[in-house]
């Protein structure tokens, strides 16, 4: 199933990933990066809904579920761990294409802009991984656009450090806590640079926030 719905996704002229590791999705999800999430909630080893709330602690990404379980509470379920629709199976392969489009439409500007995050001025290019503020540009390192990346989907709330640290290097790697420090301290120069002093707020014992 998951097989015919890439093709018929990929049909349509989008670049398609069907995730492999259900022991670790959010590895692969950091590291393809997508537009869109579909997700079913019966899964091997953890379900949907706990792979949702994993997602929701990294990125704003519209998720769609899919599923035979389609009682109200499974729906209700869905919508409130952070899904943006829900899918009935059996379903007709048109109407999940019709389903992803409408989706993207509402989660993107479809109109040719470029997508950006934007906060207090400071907007974050989602293309080309610049930072521009004040007429002023920085070119962004992975590790600084993830950095950002990652808070600005979140601005208002406090991102922990393993939330960044698995951002940055996925979960089955050992780093040390120091490493994440450098990072931040090494970003937050390059964002004073620009005149985004103090954008970074450091929370001790929880992590950082975009305020």
């Amino acid at each position: 199933m998951a097989e015919a719905m890439r093709r018929q996704i990929a049909s349509w002229g989008n670049e398609v990933y069907c995730a492999r590791n259900f022991q670790n999705i959010i590895e692969e999800f950091t590291e393809f990066d997508p537009h869109l999430v579909l997700l079913d909630i019966m899964l091997p080893f953890y379900n949907g809904y706990h792979w949702c709330t994993e997602i929701r602690k990294l990125s704003n990404v519209p998720v769609i579920f899919i599923s035979s379980a389609s009682d109200n509470m499974n729906i209700v379920m869905a919508m409130n761990m952070g899904g943006d629709d829900f899918i009935s199976k059996p379903f007709d392969l048109n109407v999940l294409t019709a389903k992803i489009q409408a989706v993207l439409r509402r989660s993107y500007d479809m109109g040719g802009k470029i997508p950006v995050l934007e906060h207090n001025g400071a907007i974050l290019n989602l293309n080309d991984t610049t930072l521009s503020y004040n007429d002023k540009k920085l070119t962004l390192t992975r590790n600084d656009f993830r950095i950002l990346q990652t808070l600005m989907h979140n601005k208002g709330k406090v991102v922990s450090r393993d939330t960044l640290m698995t951002a940055l290097w996925e979960v089955d790697c050992y780093v040390e806590e120091n490493t994440l420090t450098v990072n931040i301290n090494r970003l937050r120069k390059k964002l004073e640079s620009i005149g985004l002093d103090n954008f970074i707020k450091t929370k001790v014992g929880l992590g950082y926030i975009i305020e």
